[in-house]
């Protein structure tokens, strides 16, 4: 039996919470229908104002600056939004059901029925944002990797199955699943947000009072009424303005950035007074050959412009020098620059993310490909330089 809705009574106000499953079309009749039986005084729906202005303009990308994308640092939030977008889409394609449809649906009927609604959930930027920022460097490795796996995976879903994502015992296993995978995404993507969206459901149905409707995730279902229970009592403040702040990344995160190259210039001048100015030069023409090429090669495998594949060679040991950069920003903005985005780029991104030979073709996706792969392929290089130097520095 699928646990999709929960009614909670407070003294002065009941709040029915409806349980969706994103691309399920017995969620979007349940919604609508519920909105048109009930009418609330308070339709309140889990959507931040940027993605419930993509779904209405049809995740429009027109006005994306990927060179400015680079520059702020935000190669990564990027592509990590184009493929959940794209992974989204491509399910809901197969069921013929648009991402997110629900939402809408539940916004569309209280406009029609005249009754108020509030867009509950925090920015998508903001909660991929802080994520980011709480993992460490093998947990980024894992997401990363889960993200592309998810954006190439050939598995199929039915309707039969989409329905059991929202019976609680599926999901208890796959909360379960990924608190163990990436505990500290699960914060932010889930435990988070039950308390954001609790305290702005909360804060919406205090001026109305009555009936309020939450068309909300399966997933967020039981956290949002242990929140919801806990504000109500007084144990718990409805006010959650630090969650949309982004957390500064840890004194020893950011002094983790620069122990490459505190390393690789400790073992070059260890070299110089072990075994003289020969094998030290020795030594850094070796490092930047091995850094420089390999980040040239991740270039190279993301078919890049020519002169991008140099640009990687040459800023690789730059960026390992000087971590608060990377060598994906020159590559990238670079390829960027030479191969510029097209109208059709930005119309078919969302298509194109969900195939290997889409990803090559799009201008948009192929410089973050350019981005991503020569900023892997510099960090193998430093990986593999410290081992290398110390064996010639034995010698």
């Amino acid at each position: 039996m699928n646990d999709t809705r929960m009614t909670l009574k407070f003294p002065g106000r009941e709040i029915l919470l409806i349980g969706t499953a994103h691309i399920s079309r017995d969620s979007i009749a349940e919604v609508e229908r519920t909105i048109r039986d009930e009418k609330p005084g308070m339709v309140c729906v889990e959507l931040d104002g940027g993605r419930y202005a993509s779904i209405i303009r049809q995740e429009n990308w027109e006005r994306l600056d990927v060179i400015k994308v680079f520059k702020e640092g935000k190669g990564f939030l990027l592509m990590a939004n184009l493929v959940l977008a794209g992974f989204q889409r491509r399910m809901g394609q197969e069921l013929g059901v648009k991402p997110g449809e629900e939402m809408k649906i539940a916004v569309e009927t209280a406009g029609d029925l005249g009754i108020p609604y509030s867009l509950c959930d925090r920015e998508v930027q903001i909660t991929l944002r802080r994520a980011w920022n709480r993992c460490g460097l093998w947990s980024k490795c894992k997401l990363l990797s889960s993200l592309l796996s998810s954006a190439f995976t050939t598995e199929k879903f039915n309707e039969k199955e989409i329905e059991q994502l929202k019976n609680r015992n599926e999901l208890d296993g796959m909360m379960a699943e990924l608190a163990g995978y990436l505990p500290r995404v699960k914060e932010t993507l889930i435990d988070e947000r039950d308390q954001y969206l609790a305290a702005k459901i909360w804060e919406s149905g205090a001026q109305t009072g009555g009936k309020q409707i939450a068309v909300v995730g399966a997933g967020h279902l039981m956290g949002i009424r242990d929140h919801l229970e806990r504000i109500a009592c007084g144990k718990e403040s409805s006010d959650v303005s630090g969650l949309d702040a982004i957390p500064q990344a840890s004194v020893l995160s950011r002094a983790a950035g620069w122990v490459f190259p505190a390393l690789i210039a400790a073992l070059i001048v260890l070299g110089f007074f072990r075994a003289g100015a020969g094998v030290s030069l020795e030594m850094l023409f070796r490092w930047i050959l091995l850094n420089g090429s390999l980040a040239a090669l991740g270039t190279l495998l993301a078919l890049g412009h020519p002169l991008s594949i140099l640009v990687s060679f040459v800023g690789a040991p730059i960026a390992t020098i000087n971590p608060f950069i990377g060598v994906g920003l020159f590559s990238g903005v670079v390829e960027a620059s030479i191969r510029k985005p097209r109208v059709i780029d930005t119309q078919t991104i969302s298509e194109d993310i969900g195939s290997l030979k889409g990803i090559y073709r799009n201008r948009i996706t192929k410089a973050l490909l350019v981005f991503f792969l020569s900023s892997l392929g510099g960090a193998i290089g430093n990986f593999i330089a410290i081992p290398l130097l110390a064996s010639l520095l034995g010698g």
